[in-house]
């Protein structure tokens, strides 16, 4: 006769037990129960249990430090922890002591079940206990219902190598996001290395990217090394991934499926041991549809899709925000500053365009040019009303392209971290100016060449060779 499994349950919510209880001897499973986590250690020191479910909050000590010491004396028992108290610091805590999995509660019971399920047909040990970095804040902060759900599936990334890509607004917190799975995830050790692929100039990317050999083009004086080798066994960041040209797509498409690469004018191939991180503001599914994006490389890229939510959506985490943004201005010299009530209504009913980041520096203004230690709803009201550089500005339908254009450079001039833009501003403002232009003219024309060029004023030859130079697809009889 086959002996049931028996499951471990500790939670000092009586209601969750009875829950739990029932559902897991439904499967066939042998559960025993307790509200604290002293007679939880006991049975696990005396033998007992082939897997563990707790709580992380007990009357008698936090579930958390329970779990390496368990993982110390049992290394081959499953060890599942629950909490409502629900951060990202809390996901990454269970993942580094030892835990199998992390579910932050309210749980969904089919998926607690499926866990369990999962977890006793593992062959594998408990699960790995990696040398965690000091109990600090993650820079992700929120507790809302859109952020837990965030931190649950970064959570179960923290121990993989899966490729990932982050949608969201600008502002929205990407690279945060990227830097959390790489800090505490596998390739820790290894570097996290970041580019940006729309501040790259189109004709450089590929070698930015893989690098280049002595005199693979102009200027190319000596070997350059790309990012994939700087990120070598660590984490490589790929935001504005929607940015791309087409045919670094295509190189980047066969380092996903084949592993290795090549140096722009090298034959030697390179092995790729590099998770993939990319990121975008932009609709990638849209993208592919006009012919702009890959769908083959799409695919690949969204092995696991995160989309943050844009602030907005999460308005209840705002005050925490203003709390850990005023908190961050006091250690680098600003002084403590507070929001009356009436003041902090109006930063709830904001719609922030520019999502966290333009909240960020509404509050860094807020620290630094006004003396009182409350602010008053007044004086938010002004800023607010004033506008700032993250996000649109009332009346922009009515804006002339001038102004437009000085809209968007100032993003690139006026950053929180004072850094000038890169080298080649000019030539890069005007193919990003370019490239939309006469992308929209063809549209607009369905794809009719003659008639586009009259329009843009361009001789036919001219715009067919811009047409190739800029990789814009023609999609005939479009609109």
């Amino acid at each position: 006769m086959t002996t049931k499994p028996t499951i471990l349950v500790a939670d000092d919510d009586r209601a969750i037990r009875t829950v739990l209880e029932r559902a897991l001897t439904r499967q066939g499973y042998e559960v025993r129960l307790t509200g604290n986590a002293r007679t939880l250690w006991s049975w696990v020191a005396d033998g007992e249990g082939d897997l563990v479910i707790t709580d992380v909050v007990m009357p008698d000590e936090n579930g958390l430090d329970l779990v390496p010491r368990i993982r110390e004396i049992r290394p081959e028992i499953k060890i599942i922890v629950m909490s409502a108290q629900s951060t990202l610091l809390t996901a990454v805590k269970a993942n580094e002591r030892g835990a199998y999995e992390y579910l932050p509660k309210p749980f969904d019971l089919g998926e607690l079940i499926s866990v369990v399920d999962r977890a006793l047909q593992d062959p594998t040990d408990g699960g790995q206990i990696a040398p965690g970095k000091p109990d600090e804040q993650l820079p992700l902060i929120g507790r809302s219902a859109a952020m837990q759900n965030i931190y649950r599936v970064l959570a179960r990334l923290m121990a993989t190598d899966l490729t990932v890509l982050i949608t969201g607004e600008s502002g929205t917190g990407k690279e945060l996001v990227a830097r959390a799975l790489h800090d505490y995830g596998k390739r820790r050790n290894g570097p996290f290395v970041a580019i940006n692929m729309a501040a790259i100039p189109r004709d450089l990317v590929e070698a930015e990217l893989f690098g280049h050999e002595r005199g693979a083009f102009t200027g190319a004086t000596g070997r350059g090394v790309g990012r994939f080798e700087q990120a070598q066994s660590g984490t490589l960041f790929l935001d504005e991934i929607g940015d791309m040209p087409l045919d670094a797509q295509t190189r980047l498409l066969r380092v996903l499926q084949d592993g290795e690469y090549t140096t722009v004018g090298g034959r030697v191939p390179i092995k790729a041991d590099v998770r993939i991180v990319a990121a975008t503001h932009r609709d990638l599914g849209r993208q592919v549809k006009q012919g702009h994006f890959r769908e083959d490389l799409y695919y690949r890229l969204n092995v696991v899709p995160v989309r943050l939510p844009p602030l907005r959506e999460r308005a209840e985490d705002i005050p925490e925000l203003v709390e850990h943004f005023f908190a961050r201005g006091v250690e680098t010299g600003l002084p403590f500053k507070s929001l009356e009530p009436p003041a902090m209504e109006l930063l709830l009913k904001h719609t922030w365009s520019g999502n966290v980041r333009e909240l960020e520096n509404l509050v860094q203004r807020l620290a630094a040019l006004y003396a009182d230690e409350t602010i008053t709803a007044e004086t938010v009201s002004n800023e607010l009303s004033e506008g700032v550089f993250d996000g649109p500005e009332l009346g922009e339908e009515n804006e002339t392209m001038s102004e437009a254009i000085e809209r968007h450079l100032n993003r690139s001039f006026f950053t929180t971290d004072e850094s000038l833009p890169l080298n080649g501003l000019y030539t890069r403002v005007l193919h990003e100016m370019e490239r939309p232009l006469i992308a929209m003219t063809l549209e607009a024309t369905r794809g009719n060449q003659i008639k586009a060029a009259e329009i843009l004023g361009l001789n036919r030859n001219t715009l067919r060779k811009k047409i190739r130079e800029l990789d814009i697809e023609i999609v005939r009889g479009a609109r």
